[in-house]
């Protein structure tokens, strides 16, 4: 199933798209895709569902991020050998990881604010692994079990507050608007593989990102295990499992996001996004 959430920001509903494309209202079978609706025994019984027999909404409809109730999105950092190459860093032994506020959830095709002050605004297209069931002490056998599906995730990134601003990577990390989500949430059965999927990013039409899940160094199985070993992945956390090489810090000279342009990504079986990027204003 690839599962939505569509409307205006705050006052989503919940949806899937059925095979032919089309979006399907699911307001008259659960309240909202949260935290209780990807529950394993949930999921199952939406799957029975024949989408013919859920309302068709048409026309233009915003999407916004695929889950509600995501409670952290736990990031790893130089999950691509070749991506540590082009960012000067070794290949780590193990996982690194850090964390993105939710505030800095949006939708898939809501814009990025590019940072009052901002000068290294940079992309990453990244898989998104959704936690369907509480994880702790996990195993790497049954790692798989506590994933409700997949996602695509933009973990947009300000290089500066990021490398030379002292401390963790975080706070180059948390800004708001800067982990776009969607469009859809994707169940694990749909995903034969999710270590062989193409992904890529361009911006203002040129490709930058061109890579595969296939060169992890770490995969989903990994990651959900060695994660739960630090802190329990609760339902509706996302794992932004890491980006391929092609990021705008990466290039020779650096490239960076300025306000008109526009990102457009993407993963394989997954969907697309894009976003526009806006000067930072103060809100009235």
């Amino acid at each position: 199933m690839k599962l939505v959430r569509y409307g205006q920001p705050g006052q989503e509903k919940p949806g899937l798209i059925d095979a032919q494309g089309a979006l399907r209202d699911l307001s008259g079978v659960v309240a909202d895709i949260d935290t209780a609706a990807i529950a394993p025994a949930m999921l199952a019984r939406l799957a029975k569902l024949d989408p013919a027999g859920l309302p068709r909404v048409d026309g233009a409809v915003r999407y916004g991020c695929p889950v509600n109730g995501v409670g952290k999105i736990v990031c790893v950092g130089l999950n691509y050998a070749d991506h540590a190459a082009e960012s000067g860093l070794p290949v780590p032994a193990e996982p690194v990881l850090f964390l993105k506020p939710s505030s800095s959830l949006s939708g898939p095709n809501d814009p990025v604010i590019i940072p009052r002050g901002s000068v290294k605004t940079d992309w990453e297209v990244e898989l998104g692994v959704v936690i369907g069931k509480k994880a702790s002490y996990v195993e790497e056998s049954e790692a798989m079990d506590y994933v409700a599906g997949y996602t695509v995730v933009n973990d947009v990134s300000e290089r500066e507050y990021q490398i030379e601003r002292g401390g963790q990577w975080d706070k180059g990390k948390g800004c708001d608007t800067f982990a776009p989500v969607g469009p859809w949430l994707v169940t694990r059965d749909e995903i034969a593989d999710p270590q062989d999927l193409d992904m890529w990013l361009e911006v203002n039409g040129h490709r930058f990102q061109n890579g595969s899940t296939r060169t992890m160094v770490f995969g989903v199985k990994t990651l959900v295990s060695y994660i739960s070993r630090f802190m329990s992945l609760m339902p509706g956390d996302i794992i932004s499992t890491g980006t391929p090489p092609g990021v705008g810090l990466g290039q020779k000279p650096p490239v960076y996001l300025k306000a008109g342009d526009e990102m457009r990504l993407g993963i394989a079986g997954l969907g697309e996004q894009r976003q526009a990027l806006q000067a930072w204003v103060r809100a009235e």
